[in-house]
């Protein structure tokens, strides 16, 4: 992950972070330009899932599937003992 220094836009190194949670997060950074030397904080926060993930694969499965109408479900097993 590449930071820029907010002041003049050169490169920044992340010193250390501070974790809130798995999806949060306190960067604290300093430009690496000498005569800038700015130090600063930014935030690292989860947004959204693009793609989910193949670990919860079944997980999801289960879930749509218990909130299925029966007729669903019943559609839903006939189409997959065609495969």
């Amino acid at each position: 992950m590449r930071v820029s220094c907010s002041q003049c836009g050169e490169k920044a190194r992340i010193g250390k972070t501070n974790w809130f949670s798995r999806t949060s997060a306190d960067l604290y950074c300093s430009c690496t330009d000498a005569e800038c030397g700015h130090t600063f904080v930014m935030s690292l926060g989860f947004s959204h899932t693009l793609s989910p993930s193949a670990k919860n694969t079944n997980e999801l499965v289960m879930a749509l599937v218990k909130v299925m109408s029966l007729d669903q479900a019943k559609q839903l097993h006939s189409q997959l003992s065609l495969i």
